[in-house]
């Protein structure tokens, strides 16, 4: 692959496409968050043996949206003190066997971590929303052709309830909570911190789900060419594909990315061709919030090893500093 295949740092820095939000954008996400806010805040934590001392790890189920069961898995450290907590949200169609580790090995650090399992893609996280459209394989396109049952409606709304529920745990302190995520995970850390006054920190790893209309054209790999290919297949039919981009505009990364006020740190490897450095800069040159990107030059959809470091800066800075 050339290096970089997307577009130069320098033009990247100031890639700022317009914002694709229909003017009902606001009153949509306001429209969900009540939606979701008649669902009571209820939860149940099993705790599960692992072999670790100073941690209990639990299994947790909560109510997400349209009263769907949402599992997850919670780490909390045995102290007496109120303890800070991150929310974890992974990639796409991305949870090995529980995941357990993921949370333990940060609850290890000193934080209550939560890791959500997003509805469809984990055995315990059920997804209860019907479309009234068919789609291809895979979630991007189901509920594409209506914005009220895109899939995505219902993740961040699950999202913006796991840290309720985190922040609901009796061992947390509340006003100390982070959420974080990598790809798919990066996405969801972001439409979180947009639609929840909650976090003080938003860390978020070559985030997904921005600047669709460029994802579109340029992506070689990965889940955005399932919308390509819900496209071929319906070629016969081109206000299918009108419909869906401006579905799509509502779950834009780039469109909620304005809504943020907490502090956001992302990552983006230059030879990405998962989810494209161009894409990831249009989110993060819309943010107005305190800022910073780490770019990683020789890397593609991972993590670099030189960014653990700094993100754990980043949660000692924020959540164990008070």
């Amino acid at each position: 692959m050339p290096q970089p295949y997307d577009m130069p740092l320098e033009q990247l820095r100031h890639y700022k496409p317009s914002s694709t939000a229909a003017p009902d954008f606001d009153s949509f996400w306001e429209e969900t968050l009540a939606e979701m806010a008649q669902v009571p805040l209820s939860y149940e934590r099993h705790e599960i043996a692992y072999p670790v001392k100073g941690l209990k790890v639990y299994r947790i189920y909560y109510q997400g949206f349209n009263d769907a069961q949402i599992e997850g898995v919670l780490a909390i450290p045995e102290q007496s003190d109120p303890l800070p907590g991150i929310v974890e949200y992974h990639g796409y169609n991305w949870v090995n066997d529980g995941d357990v580790h993921h949370a333990v090995n940060l609850a290890l650090k000193g934080y209550a971590v939560l890791r959500m399992f997003c509805r469809g893609q984990f055995a315990g996280s059920i997804n209860n929303v019907v479309a009234s459209n068919g789609h291809n394989t895979g979630w991007m396109t189901q509920g594409i052709q209506n914005k009220y049952e895109y899939y995505y409606r219902a993740v961040y709304m699950d999202a913006v309830r796991a840290i309720d529920v985190l922040a609901a745990q009796p061992e947390v302190d509340a006003t100390r909570i982070a959420v974080t995520g990598g790809s798919q995970g990066g996405a969801i850390t972001l439409a979180a911190a947009a639609l929840s006054e909650t976090p003080v920190l938003a860390v978020a790893d070559y985030p997904y789900l921005s600047n669709f209309e460029r994802a579109i054209d340029v992506t070689p790999n990965g889940p955005y060419y399932e919308l390509n290919e819900y496209f071929r297949r319906n070629s016969s039919s081109p206000q299918l594909e009108v419909n869906a981009k401006q579905t799509l505009s509502y779950f834009d990364i780039m469109n909620l990315a304005p809504r943020i006020t907490c502090y956001t740190w992302l990552t983006v490897g230059l030879v990405d061709d998962i989810t494209p450095p161009s894409t990831i800069f249009a989110a993060y040159n819309h943010l107005t919030c305190d800022k910073n990107i780490e770019v990683y030059r020789y890397f593609g959809h991972e993590q670099a090893p030189a960014s653990v470091t700094i993100r754990l800066q980043l949660f000692m800075d924020y959540l164990q500093s008070k």
